[in-house]
């Protein structure tokens, strides 16, 4: 784990990020099945370690293989989503944010993506704290760094709500002397889980609707300048070759929805009931229980 005080995707290497795409697409052992009009073929991009992206992938995994299809999920770091989406070596991802969160790379990448339009749009950027904290708001951090260690605990580098952090929060409440500290969102759930289970301060950069806070006593800090954002809605992108060709499977998932209710009992199935298994568990019993909804995804 790594601390940044300041991250910009200039920092990405385009090489190296194209390389890391092919050596996926090899561990999977997959084409770009979009390239063939009428294929049964899928091959889903999932951003690793980001809830929505894991359930709702997991979720039409499912769906489509109960439809006939072949269904493969890859996960990646959020560049090498885009720039697979982008050259067709994958087909969709379900949790393009906007219109701020992966704002700067479907600028970069949008004129070869389509986008079949949001499924949710309440998702908010928050920063959390543990619920007996002795804050309740962004502006009291700064005074109060020493007791959650002068530490602010961050996701990705290369997202946007990291940058978002760096560029806008942090500066925009005085945080600047505080470590941010970015590395994955699996190692900041990792920190939030060892904070709360023995009793220390944190302070996390997360989003709204998230497993999190159903199993974690935690609370938002208020953002009283609204420096955090408006709320951001979850898009399906795909690659142009599968919005073509596979026009029927695009069709399903443009008219894709869900509710908060629907959205956070799916991904209590995942984390929490099922937790230490395969996610692909908790979808199945969470599909099991809903067999309309599952119904409608592909009707």
């Amino acid at each position: 784990m790594t601390t940044h005080r300041a991250t910009t995707l200039a920092r990405r290497t385009t090489a190296l990020l194209a390389g890391g795409v092919a050596a996926l697409l090899a561990l999977t052992g997959c084409s770009a099945p979009g390239d063939d009009a009428g294929s049964t073929e899928v091959h889903i991009a999932q951003f690793a370690g980001w809830g929505e992206s894991i359930v709702t992938s997991e979720l039409w995994k499912l769906a489509l293989e109960d439809e006939g299809y072949d269904v493969t999920i890859t996960a990646a770091d959020v560049s090498p989503v885009f720039m697979g989406l982008a050259d067709g070596s994958f087909d969709f991802a379900t949790q393009v944010t906007l219109p701020q969160i992966h704002r700067a790379f479907v600028d970069e990448y949008g004129d070869d993506l389509v986008d079949l339009g949001a499924w949710y749009d309440e998702t908010r950027i928050t920063v959390a704290v543990n619920a007996d904290a002795p804050i309740d708001s962004l502006t009291e951090l700064a005074a109060h760094a020493d007791a959650f260690g002068n530490q602010l605990v961050g996701i990705e580098a290369g997202a946007g709500q990291t940058i978002l952090m760096e560029e806008t929060v942090i500066p925009g409440y005085g945080l600047q002397d505080m470590n941010f500290v970015t590395s994955s969102t699996a190692a900041m759930l990792s920190a939030l889980k060892g904070a709360t289970d023995t009793g220390a301060n944190i302070a996390v950069s997360l989003w709204e609707p998230h497993w999190a806070y159903l199993e974690y006593p935690i609370k938002n800090l208020e953002d009283p300048k609204g420096l955090l954002g408006e709320t951001e809605a979850e898009h399906v992108y795909a690659s142009t070759a599968f919005a073509e060709g596979q026009p029927e499977v695009a069709q399903w998932l443009q008219d894709f929805s869900m509710t908060t209710e629907e959205l956070m009992e799916l991904e209590r199935q995942v984390f929490v009931v099922h937790g230490d298994e395969k996610p692909a568990v908790g979808v199945a019993e969470w599909a099991k229980a809903n067999p309309e909804f599952m119904r409608a995804l592909t009707a």
